[in-house]
C-alpha cells in the first residue's frame, strides 16, 4: 500500500503529531517547513527529515504531500490552508481556524472548492474525561443537557516574548486583541455536549490590570446562546498572575451534572439522578468507565499515553486519517471549526460595544 505523504508546517508545535504521524502504519513523515532556519534544521535532526523548507509553497510544490498539518502561527492558518486546498492536499489545522471573519468566509469557500479533506485539530474533545462524559451525555444520563463551562485559564507570559525580548505572535494575536481569542479548548467539549452551535454570543472582561501593555483584559468571558436558548460560557485569562489550572469544566442537565478538577490533586465528579441515592452524593467520574468508556480509551497504545494534550493530539491524527482514507466522516470540519472560531471572533465586537449580544454567522449558509 501506498503510504499518505506528509508535511508539516511549523516545526515546534510540530513534535507530537509527528509522533503519531510516525507511528501510524498508513502514513509517512516527508518535509518540514519553518520560517526560522535555526529551528527548522533542529527539527530536522531530532526528525530525520532532509527535505526542509522556510518557504511554504515551494514546500506544497516540491515534497508533493497528499496532506499538510498547518501548526503555524495562528494568522498563517487560513492563508496555508487555503494554499493546501486549491492544491487538493488535505489540512489538519491548528487551531484557532481563523483570525477574522473574512478569513473565515474564504476559508470556507476554499474547502468547498477543494476535493480534499479539511479538518481543524482541537485536542481537548479527545481527551479521556471529556470522551466519557459526551458518552455519558449521549447515553442520556444527564437528561436534557442544557448549560456548559469551559475555562482556558493559562498563564502564557513567558511565551509572549522570545529570551532576546522580541514579541511571539503571541503577543500579537493572543492578548495584543481585546475578547475572546483563543476559545476553541473551551467551546469544543461543550459543544459536543451541549449539541447546538452558538448562535449569538456576549463578550465582558475585567479591564487590564496586571500589565496595561496588552490589549487583552486579563480575564474575558463569553456567553454563548443557542437556538433552543441552551447556554455556554468561556472563560479565557492568559494574562493573571496565578498557578497554571490550563482548563476546567461543568456540564449541566435535567437529571445530573459534572465538574471538572480545577486545582492539581482533584478529582472529576458526578451527581446522576438515576444513579446516586443520595441527592446531595457526588461520585467518581471513574466510576463510569467500565460501562461507558469508548472504545479508544480502553486499551490505548503507548503513543496515545504519551501524546499531548491528554492525548488528544494521537487521537485526532487516528480520526484525520480515517476520514482521509473515507472510514469515517470528519470530526472537526469547516462548520464544526467555523461553530468553535466564530464565537471568538464576533466575541471583539461585542466587548467594545460593552457586551452587546451580536448574532454569530453560520457557515452552513455562506
Amino acid at each position: 500500500m501506498t503510504k499518505i505523504k506528509v508535511a508539516f508546517s511549523g516545526a515546534r508545535r510540530s513534535s507530537s503529531f509527528f509522533r503519531a504521524f510516525q507511528a501510524h502504519p498508513e502514513t509517512e513523515v516527508v518535509a518540514l517547513c519553518d520560517l526560522h532556519e535555526e529551528t527548522l534544521a533542529e527539527a530536522g535532526k531530532a526528525t530525520g527529515i532532509t527535505q526542509l523548507f522556510t518557504v511554504y509553497e515551494r514546500m506544497l510544490d516540491q515534497a508533493k504531500p497528499d496532506v499538510v498539518v498547518v501548526a503555524s502561527p495562528m494568522h498563517f492558518h487560513v492563508a496555508q490552508s487555503i494554499a493546501a486546498l486549491q492544491r487538493d492536499i488535505h489540512v489538519l489545522s491548528e487551531v484557532t481556524a481563523a483570525v477574522s471573519i473574512d478569513e473565515a468566509r474564504w476559508l470556507v469557500q476554499a474547502t468547498k472548492s477543494s476535493k480534499a479533506i479539511y479538518m481543524m485539530a482541537e485536542n481537548y474533545i479527545y481527551m479521556k474525561p471529556n470522551v466519557l462524559v459526551q458518552a455519558m451525555a449521549e447515553a442520556g444520563l444527564f437528561g436534557e443537557t442544557y448549560y456548559a463551562e469551559g475555562e482556558y485559564i493559562h498563564e502564557l507570559s513567558v511565551l509572549h516574548h522570545t529570551a532576546a525580548g522580541k514579541p511571539t505572535w503571541r503577543y500579537y494575536w493572543q492578548v495584543g486583541v481585546n475578547g475572546c481569542t483563543y476559545p476553541t479548548h473551551s467551546l469544543g467539549p461543550c459543544l459536543q455536549w451541549i449539541k447546538e452551535r452558538p448562535t449569538r454570543i456576549s463578550c465582558v472582561g475585567t479591564g487590564i490590570w496586571t500589565d496595561p501593555e496588552h490589549a487583552m483584559e486579563d480575564t474575558v468571558l463569553l456567553l454563548c446562546k443557542t437556538e433552543s436558548e441552551k447556554l455556554i460560557r468561556v472563560r479565557v485569562d492568559m494574562l493573571s498572575k496565578r498557578p497554571h489550572s490550563m482548563t476546567n469544566y461543568t456540564l449541566q442537565g435535567t437529571k445530573g451534572a459534572y465538574e471538572s478538577p480545577r486545582r492539581k490533586g482533584e478529582g472529576h465528579w458526578v451527581w446522576l439522578e438515576d444513579y446516586c441515592k443520595d441527592p446531595n452524593e457526588w461520585v467518581p467520574l471513574s466510576d463510569f468507565e467500565a460501562e461507558f468508556l469508548p472504545e479508544i480509551w480502553r486499551n490505548p497504545p503507548p503513543e496515545a499515553l504519551s501524546a499531548g494534550h491528554g492525548g488528544g493530539d494521537y487521537f485526532e491524527v487516528m480520526d484525520f486519517v480515517d476520514a482521509i482514507q473515507g472510514r469515517k466522516p470528519v470530526r472537526i470540519g469547516i462548520h464544526e471549526a467555523m461553530d468553535m472560531t466564530l464565537p471568538g471572533l464576533v466575541s471583539q465586537a461585542s466587548i467594545r460595544r460593552g457586551g452587546e449580544w451580536l448574532a454569530v454567522p453560520d457557515s452552513r449558509k455562506w
